[in-house]
C-alpha cells in the first residue's frame, strides 16, 4: 500500500461545526470476513446534525468518527472473502464511521454500485435511497394511482421518495418552501408551502377523502395532522424528529412519544396504521435478513438511478478535510441535495 494513510474526521463532544478535529493514523487492515474500503464518497445526512448537538438516539459516546455512509473501492479483503472483490465499487451503510479515507467493514454489509453510476451519484442515495424504497415499498406498500404527501419534499429523503414514488405511478403532494416549487414540479409533484398557512386544510382541498400514506420526519405535533389526513386505510410513515432538533432535554423523549402515538393509533378500530421506521430495524433479530433486504434494495435504488427515474442530486463537493464547511452547509438549509465529502 506503499504511503497511505488513514484520515478521519472526528466529533470529539457537542460542539459547532468548526470543533471538528482531523486525526490521521495507519490505514487499518482487513480482519476475517471484512474488507478495507478506500473511500471515494461519504455525505453529511441528517442524523450527523444531530449527533453534533448529541440529540441523535442511540449515538455513541463521544468521540467518535461519524459518517452514516459511504462509496468507495475494495483495497484488500480478509480472510474468508473472495480477493476478486478488490477493486470493486461498493456501498456501505455504518451509521458512524464513514468520514474517513479508509473504512473497515464486514464484506456482508458492503452492495456493489452498478457500473455507469459515480461515487458521489451513488452516495446521494445510499442511506436516503434504502429508506425512502423501504418506506414507500416495505411499510406503506405503495400502488399506482394512490396519493402520498411527503414532507419535506425536496429534502435528502423527501427528494428520491418523490421520484421513487412517481416512477411507481403514484400521486404526490410535497411540502416544501415556495424557492423548490417549481423543481418540485418538474418531478409531477403538487407542491404545498410549509411555511404558507394551514399545511392540513390545504392538503385537504388537494385530497379531500384522504391521502393513501404520509411520510413524515418532522415530528411533534406534525406527526398527529398526518395521521388525521389518512384515508381509511392509510398509512403513516413516521421517521424522524427534525422539529426537536435544537431541543434539549432527553433525547430519546421525541422518538418514544411518537413510537408511543403509533402504538395508540394502531389498536383504533378504523383500518388505519401507523409505523416508526428505523432503518436498522430488525438487525438485532437477523442480521442475515438485514443485509439480504438492504442489498435488494439498494440495488433497486441504484437501478432506478441508472434508467434515471432517480436524478442524484449533489449539492457540494468537498474535500473530508473541510468537513466542518460541509456540515455547516448541510444545515444552512440552502442547499438543494446531498452535501458529499470526497478524500
Amino acid at each position: 500500500m506503499g504511503s497511505a494513510h488513514l484520515v478521519q474526521v472526528v466529533l470529539p463532544g457537542i460542539v459547532a461545526p468548526e470543533g471538528l478535529k482531523i486525526r490521521q493514523a495507519a490505514v487499518p487492515d482487513a480482519g476475517r470476513g471484512q474488507i478495507v474500503i478506500a473511500m471515494e464518497a461519504t455525505g453529511v445526512s441528517f442524523a450527523e446534525q444531530q449527533m453534533r448537538r448529541g440529540r441523535y438516539y442511540d449515538q455513541p459516546p463521544f468521540p467518535f468518527v461519524p459518517g452514516y455512509d459511504l462509496v468507495g473501492r475494495v483495497l484488500t479483503t480478509g480472510q474468508g472473502v473472495d480477493p476478486g472483490l478488490a477493486g470493486r465499487r461498493v456501498a456501505a451503510l455504518v451509521k458512524v464511521g464513514g468520514w474517513a479515507s479508509h473504512v473497515a467493514v464486514d464484506a456482508e454489509d458492503a452492495v456493489q454500485v452498478p457500473d455507469g453510476i459515480t461515487a458521489a451519484e451513488a452516495e446521494t442515495v445510499v442511506v436516503n435511497g434504502i429508506t425512502a424504497w423501504q418506506m414507500l415499498h416495505r411499510k406503506a406498500r405503495v400502488r399506482a394511482g394512490q396519493t402520498v404527501l411527503v414532507h419535506g419534499a425536496s429534502g435528502g429523503v423527501g427528494s428520491v421518495l418523490v421520484q421513487l414514488a412517481r416512477a411507481a405511478g403514484v400521486n404526490v403532494i410535497g411540502t416544501a418552501s415556495a424557492r423548490h416549487h417549481d423543481a418540485l414540479r418538474d418531478l409531477g409533484v403538487v407542491p404545498v408551502d410549509y411555511r404558507a398557512g394551514d399545511v392540513p386544510a390545504r392538503v385537504r382541498e388537494l385530497a379531500p377523502s384522504g391521502v393513501d400514506a404520509v411520510f413524515d420526519h418532522v415530528g411533534g405535533r406534525s406527526v398527529t395532522d398526518s395521521w388525521h389526513l389518512l384515508a381509511p386505510g392509510g398509512t403513516l410513515v413516521a421517521y424522524g424528529s427534525a422539529s426537536t432538533r435544537d431541543d434539549t432535554g432527553s433525547k430519546q423523549w421525541p422518538v418514544l412519544k411518537i413510537l408511543a402515538r403509533t402504538w395508540l393509533w394502531n389498536t383504533l378500530p378504523n383500518g388505519r396504521r401507523a409505523h416508526f421506521y428505523n432503518i436498522w430495524a430488525g438487525r438485532a433479530l437477523s442480521k442475515d435478513r438485514f443485509r439480504a433486504r438492504l442489498r435488494a434494495d439498494l440495488t433497486e435504488v441504484f437501478a432506478a438511478v441508472r434508467r434515471g427515474d432517480v436524478t442524484a442530486r449533489i449539492a457540494a463537493q468537498l474535500p473530508l478535510t473541510r468537513a466542518a464547511e460541509a456540515l455547516r452547509l448541510a444545515e444552512s438549509g440552502t442547499v438543494t441535495g446531498k452535501v458529499v465529502l470526497t478524500p
